[in-house]
Order: structure tokens, then sequence, then C-alpha cells
């Protein structure tokens, strides 16, 4: 049997050593930081049927950032409670309901899972319901 000898192998002790610890831990994935929906302020008898196309922006910790249009759920509140006084599609087409006056809070949210070890960038959408999500808002004025 042949010996290598002991600077060959405190060599192999560092090399392995240093492999550990360049590993480190694993990077941070990819994740939504913020929501922006375009356009921010609309009036809705400016608009062909008094329909605004409201369009989500995500933006994310790597890339592609942003994403344009960004998936989301989509609702309408008034202030800050729950409304029928505007519908928005799941595609983010915002209408005030007939006899709506007013602005009301059109707004996007997306789910945000993180991995064990990583907080949730938001808790709390527009109209104070809770979960881990990422938030977005704009301002739809009814006639």
């Amino acid at each position: 049997m042949r010996s290598y000898g002991l600077p060959f192998s405190c060599f192999l002790l560092v090399l392995v050593a240093v492999i550990a610890l360049a590993c480190g831990s694993p990077p941070a994935p990819r994740s939504i930081q913020s929501l922006s929906i375009s356009p921010a302020t609309a009036n809705a008898d400016q608009y062909p049927n008094g329909r605004v196309q409201f369009t989500a922006i995500g933006y994310y910790t790597k890339p592609p950032s942003p994403v344009k249009p960004q998936s989301a759920t989509w609702g309408a509140c008034y202030q800050s409670q729950q409304t029928t006084g505007v519908s928005v599609s799941k595609n983010g087409v915002a209408q005030c309901a007939a006899g709506s006056v007013g602005t009301y809070t059109v707004w996007a949210f997306v789910v945000q899972q993180p991995p064990p070890g990583y907080a949730c960038p938001n808790v709390e959408d527009a109209c104070g319901g809770g979960g881990c999500q990422v938030t977005g808002t704009a301002q739809l004025t009814c006639p």
C-alpha cells in the first residue's frame, strides 16, 4: 500500500474545509418585493363604457424584474371597507356599479410563500385582510 504522507493529508483536509465554507447557506430565493398598479389614478367617466384596465407590475429580488403584467388577485374597497360599488375582473378591469359615487381603492395582491427562515414582506391587504401577501393599490373615481 502506498503512503502519501502528512503534507498530502493536510492538503486534502484544507481542501475539504474550503469547499465546505464556500458552500455556505443557500442563496435567497427569488421573491416579490413590491407591487404597483398602473394607472395609479383613473376617472371612470374618461374610459370607454366606464371600464378601466388596471395592470399590476411586480418587482422582484432577482431578474426578471419588473414583471408586467403581473398575475394577481384583484378587488376594490371604499374607505378601507369591502364594497360592491366597484367590481374588478380577474384581469384587472374595473367598473363602477350603477349609482356609485366617490373615490374607491382598487387593489391587487400576490401571495408570497417564503421558504422556512424567510419573513413575509407584507401581511395586510388594502382592505385590512391578513395573509402573507404583497399588495399594490390605485384609485378609481366613480362619477
